[in-house]
């Protein structure tokens, strides 16, 4: 077998290729990260051989990447002049349940899309501000491209809600990739 430059392998005579590349894909419940996704197994991964037997160093690995945001709880003062204050815990307790059975289904898919693909791919689930965490778990993982959806917020929105892609695209350390969908698969929708 020889080695190209990107760390692909090429087997030599048979056309065959295997990636041999660490690929972190940030998923949430938008499209836009779906489309993702499915570019990254349709475009990066496509030709994966079985030539031999797989072993981390040899084989393409996906990490799927959730962001919970971080859920405060506020504490009510109750009482003469809030002597004592409680957090509601069945209001945190039920939303905190929310958040991970909502984490979970969303990886799920993800992992199945992998696993029709023949892939590897690992799942982590983060808690902060998305943006931030993104960033640091790509350096952290040391995957060789970040690949993130757009949800393709026109000039006015970016500016007010802010664009986790743009973000990331500013404050990575590694490659990143945008993945938007064609215009006719957002007349789809």
């Amino acid at each position: 077998m020889e080695e190209t430059s990107g760390g692909d392998h090429v087997s030599a005579g048979s056309g065959e290729r295997r990636m041999k590349m660490k690929v972190m894909v940030a998923i949430d419940e938008s499209d836009g990260s779906f489309y993702a996704l499915k570019w990254a197994l349709d475009n990066l991964f496509p030709t994966i051989a079985t030539v031999g037997t797989a072993t981390p160093d040899n084989d393409g690995m996906v990490f799927l990447v959730h962001v919970e945001s971080v859920f405060h709880t506020h504490v009510y003062p109750v009482g003469p002049a809030g002597a004592a204050s409680y957090p509601p815990s069945t209001v945190v307790d039920s939303v905190k349940k929310a958040q991970e059975e909502r984490s979970a289904a969303i990886l799920s898919r993800a992992l199945q899309m992998c696993k029709d693909a023949q892939l590897k791919a690992e799942s982590v689930i983060l808690h902060g501000d998305p943006r931030e965490m993104i960033c640091e778990a790509a350096e952290q993982m040391q995957v060789n491209l970040l690949i993130m959806g757009s949800r393709g917020l026109g000039t006015l929105k970016r500016t007010f809600l802010g664009s986790v892609s743009d973000y990331c695209v500013h404050h990575a350390k590694t490659p990143i990739l945008i993945a938007k969908p064609p215009e006719e698969h957002n007349k789809k929708q």
